[in-house]
């Protein structure tokens, strides 16, 4: 069915949002969303280099061309991440300070924002079919009762996803305030 396929991948936009918020850990998903200005177009920077963890509170750049170094720690500082590069000529060190408990409660604001938008692109998309369901009544395609039978398959279908969504952003959370 289209329509789980849809908020199937909703629901794993949301998740890749809420991987590019930092916990307490360091995560090389972090720095999915930074784009690096490399001979004049934007790249992802995990096309430019490999990224590591060698331990918790460490991310390791490995360019795949060293002339970028520059370019590559520009992008991060611009960043709204916070992070500081450390450059030793062949790799680029972060280093993830641990979290203040201020820092803890945005992020956790910043998860439940990004649910909510998750959870509006869900119901975007009940819309769309319960609208598309309503169409095929009027047009004689459907009965009421099949249209409403119809209906409901939607909106369980929908509890269910914001009901998954909602276990994400709880796991999301605790992760966060996970000291």
């Amino acid at each position: 069915m289209d329509l789980e396929a849809s908020m199937r991948k909703s629901l794993d936009a949301t998740q890749r949002t809420f991987n590019t918020i930092r916990t307490g850990r360091a995560n090389p998903s972090l720095l999915d969303k930074i784009q690096v200005e490399y001979y004049g177009s934007d790249t992802p920077l995990k096309s430019l280099a490999n990224l590591s963890t060698p331990d918790s509170q460490t991310i390791q750049i490995q360019p795949f061309d060293t002339s970028a170094m520059a370019v590559i720690e520009k992008a991060i500082a611009m960043s709204d991440l916070g992070l500081t590069c450390n450059n030793d000529g062949k790799v680029i060190r972060i280093n993830i300070p641990p979290l203040t408990e201020d820092r803890r409660k945005e992020l956790c604001k910043l998860a439940a924002k990004y649910a909510e938008e998750g959870k509006v692109a869900l119901r975007n998309i009940r819309r769309d079919a319960i609208d598309k369901i309503k169409k095929q009544e009027k047009d004689g395609e459907l009965s009421e009762d099949q249209s409403r039978d119809e209906q409901d398959k939607v909106q369980k279908l929908t509890d269910r996803f914001i009901a998954d969504l909602e276990k994400q952003l709880s796991e999301k959370e605790a992760d966060i305030l996970k000291v």
